[in-house]
């Protein structure tokens, strides 16, 4: 089974001091896809520099070429999907249909009261989640759509001419429980995992790669429940939060053996943090283009 390399460019640097390059760089390196964060902020990123996910992709898409751009991942926290869908319909046609929308329920982080609102129940998040995405869909791939629904609404809403790409731009979802997988299985072309976050801190790398396994057999479960017969589908690894976390960038040996673990579990594409000093992303900068440019070829070999 072939496997692609993408990677994940945090927003955090000035356009015109660093930005920009990160960009042609990883279109250089030959990754598949270069993704970005789409929060208003993040984490231990909070108080720094954090640039806005879709006017960066847009730059990012004026810049480059042949390299697929795309979010890991955007949520409903602070977006709608008819506000939404427009961007990324344009977003799709200034990037001559490169783009991978990366989609997720969102979390309890800062997002998630940024606008001011209390923070959505897991339960909550969900029933979003349910609405979201399908209305999402419709609105990408109808030129009028209405809708009434329990969370968000739509009035003869327009997406003319549509995307690009047919019928629409892909959507890759994270998902990892029922209701999620399902969601996955009926409206994506890819799924998206970062592992059980309760392995993070405390698991065993064989311990993550089980769980791994478990969600695979999940989301082939999801596809059977909703009437479907498991289709092929692209399988993501957002790397950096399994029990390994960023030590797989320490050499391409450490990479290719984690990689051909991953592979072997039925995942089709790998998503590495580009390297940011000084955080939970730091990175030897050679040794992550080292593996950019030998380790899929030596997995191979």
């Amino acid at each position: 089974m072939s496997l692609r390399l993408s990677t994940v460019i945090l927003p955090v640097r000035r356009w015109h001091e660093g930005g920009r390059d990160q960009w042609l760089r990883a279109e250089q390196l030959g990754f598949h896809t270069a993704y970005t964060y789409d929060h208003l902020s993040w984490r231990t990123f909070r108080d720094g520099p954090w640039f806005g996910a879709v006017p960066t992709l847009t730059a990012a898409a004026a810049a480059t070429e042949r390299l697929r751009l795309g979010t890991l991942v955007t949520s409903p926290n602070f977006r709608h999907p008819v506000t939404l869908a427009k961007d990324l319909m344009t977003l799709d046609d200034i990037s001559g249909g490169r783009i991978t929308l990366g989609i997720g329920a969102g979390g309890n982080g800062f997002d998630a009261t940024a606008l001011g609102q209390e923070a959505w129940s897991p339960r909550e998040r969900a029933d979003r989640f349910a609405e979201f995405v399908p209305l999402l869909d419709r609105l990408l791939t109808e030129g009028s759509v209405s809708h009434e629904g329990t969370f968000y609404s739509a009035e003869e809403a327009r997406n003319i001419p549509g995307c690009v790409q047919g019928p629409r731009l892909p959507f890759a979802v994270a998902a990892t429980g029922p209701r999620g997988l399902r969601l996955a299985a009926r409206h994506g072309q890819a799924w998206v995992t970062t592992g059980d976050p309760k392995l993070f801190e405390n698991g065993t790398p064989e311990q993550s790669l089980e769980a791994l396994r478990g969600q695979l057999e999940r989301l082939d479960k999801a596809f059977v429940e909703i009437g479907r017969a498991p289709e092929p589908m692209e399988k993501i690894l957002l790397t950096g939060f399994t029990p390994e976390a960023n030590t797989v960038l320490e050499s391409v040996d450490a990479f290719v053996d984690f990689a051909g673990r991953h592979r072997e579990l039925g995942f089709t594409e790998l998503v590495v943090h580009a390297p940011i000093p000084d955080s939970d992303f730091a990175a030897d900068e050679a040794v992550f283009e080292k593996i950019a440019t030998e380790a899929l070829a030596q997995l191979d070999s």
